[in-house]
């Protein structure tokens, strides 16, 4: 038998998904990729569909979020019918419940906001009151603020889904992960990759992140190679932001965090996170940023990193995103 240049003792491994196309590329990504690292190792998909999947004519923000796409799947987790769950990082809640870990945060693919359409090749050609489609708060409220003459409709659905509805005339452009269309070999799709500065990423927009059981070792170590270490600095400064203005995943919240690399190597890394907070109607988009330097071994810059979300959630509480969130989950409750 071919000895591969990792080894585990595990026999086989059981990967929970859901059964949309996206989610399949993403759990046979990690399958082939496991595979490859351990040629003896059997890799099986367990799919399922979700309350997320499953409850199409209602917009998240009004029914849980986007943590309906995973409670699922960590069950299987919990019943051990699973080993480890593949996840779109933006659809996984800050706070994970007890027993489970984030095991390996994933090299991350484009993490820009895709303008799509039939007729219009950029957000600026739309014309005075054109329907653009989004499910997200984060997209609306950015949009909003940048054309407030836009109307936008709630949009729901996987990416298949939401294309048809586009080239049904439903709308006159949707919003998209640039990631997602990429990923589903549909790049061609993309009219314009709309820049970070009318519309920040979502918080671990185009990364995937595998949970598995906190005790499982085996697993843990099994995930290791998988994981690539500027793109966990990265992820966890947004995530810890995120986590600190205790905001969900569907709330107007942006983040997006890089690494800037010193112009020689005498010069420390720095890391550069930048924060928004918006209200839906885009009257309102509260602004933060800071740069740091990283320095220490990896569980250094980590936890350096984790400190840097804090900060600009700081910064962005202070202005007043507090109200704003409030008034959001309020609405909530009250719709």
């Amino acid at each position: 038998m071919s000895k591969s240049a990792h080894s585990t003792t595990l026999k086989t491994l059981n990967i929970a998904t859901r059964k949309s196309p996206l989610a399949m590329w993403q759990a046979e990504h990690i399958k082939s990729r496991l595979q490859s690292l351990y040629p003896e190792l059997e890799v099986n998909l367990v799919t399922m569909v979700t309350q997320g999947d499953k409850i199409l004519d209602t917009p998240l923000a009004k029914i849980g979020g986007k943590g309906l796409f995973v409670k699922e799947l960590e069950q299987a987790l919990y019943d051990g019918r699973a080993d480890i769950a593949v996840h779109s990082l933006k659809d996984v809640p800050m706070q994970l419940p007890e027993g489970l870990i984030l095991g390996a945060y994933c090299k991350r693919e484009t993490p820009t906001d895709a303008f799509v359409s039939n007729n219009y090749s950029t957000l600026d050609e739309l014309p005075e009151g054109a329907v653009v489609g989004t499910a997200s708060l984060r997209r609306q409220c950015q949009i909003k603020a940048y054309r407030p003459d836009l109307q936008i409709k709630s949009l729901r659905g996987n990416v298949q889904t939401r294309l048809g509805k586009l080239d049904a005339d439903e709308y006159d452009a949707i919003i998209l992960a640039s990631s997602g269309l990429i990923r589903s070999e549909l790049s061609e799709r993309i009219k314009q990759e709309i820049s970070i500065e009318v519309s920040l990423p979502a918080v671990g927009q185009g990364a995937l992140a595998i949970e598995c059981r906190a005790d499982d070792k085996e697993v843990l170590s099994l995930l290791e190679p998988l994981n690539d270490s500027d793109a966990r600095i990265r992820l966890k400064a947004e995530r810890a932001l995120n986590r600190h203005l205790e905001g969900g995943c569907q709330v107007p919240i942006a983040a997006y965090a890089i690494l800037e690399a010193g112009e020689d190597e005498a010069q420390e890394e720095m890391l550069w996170l930048r924060g928004r907070v918006g209200t839906e109607d885009g009257q309102t988009l509260l602004k933060a940023d800071k740069r740091i330097v990283l320095s220490g071994n990896q569980a250094d810059r980590e936890a350096q990193a984790e400190q840097l979300g804090i900060d600009v959630a700081t910064q962005l509480l202070s202005r007043g995103a507090d109200g704003i969130l409030a008034a959001i989950y309020n609405a909530k409750q009250d719709s």
